[in-house]
């Protein structure tokens, strides 16, 4: 019997995005920051992004980051047309938002992980994906493990 090969770890960074095969692992911390995880459950393919705000103030001939909730919506959108798939092929998972400053309320009118949750939900409405599971907001930073062979992810929080 072939012995599978090692999965590639791949590790996101604030503004990454990472689209694969089966065969890969992303990993990421988040605190504030969203990764949006999809993955196409028969291709056996998909990707996570870290995004850090919900957009770009100015965007005037820019190629589209991964630093911005709009912007890593676009890449996504670029990789599934590549594959030609469509948004609701993929199981979406949706995390991170969380308060980082336990003595700041997260009601604060300035409330970049809240608006970062509430830009990805519209977004990912608004583009046809379908939010399967999420582990949003709360206070606290998460990791994420993100399994391309089987779509399954490993969070672990850890709260203020």
């Amino acid at each position: 019997m072939p012995q599978l090969a090692e999965p590639a770890e791949i590790y996101l960074l604030p503004g990454d995005f990472h689209f694969s095969d089966e065969n890969t692992r992303i990993h990421t911390v988040l605190g504030s920051c969203i990764s949006i995880a999809l993955w196409h459950p028969l291709l056996r393919i998909g990707g996570m992004c870290h995004f850090v705000l919900p957009n770009r103030l100015k965007r005037l001939n820019h190629e589209p980051k991964g630093h911005y909730a709009d912007e890593a919506i676009e890449l996504m959108l670029h990789e599934i047309s590549k594959r030609n798939t469509r948004p609701s092929d993929y199981h979406v998972k949706l995390f991170g938002g969380g308060n980082m400053f336990e003595h700041v309320p997260a009601r604060q009118t300035l409330n970049i992980a809240r608006d970062n949750i509430e830009a990805a939900r519209i977004l990912l409405k608004a583009h046809g994906f379908v939010i399967q599971a999420e582990h949003v907001g709360g206070n606290g930073h998460r990791r994420i493990i993100f399994d391309l062979h089987d779509g399954s992810v490993l969070m672990k929080h850890r709260k203020l």
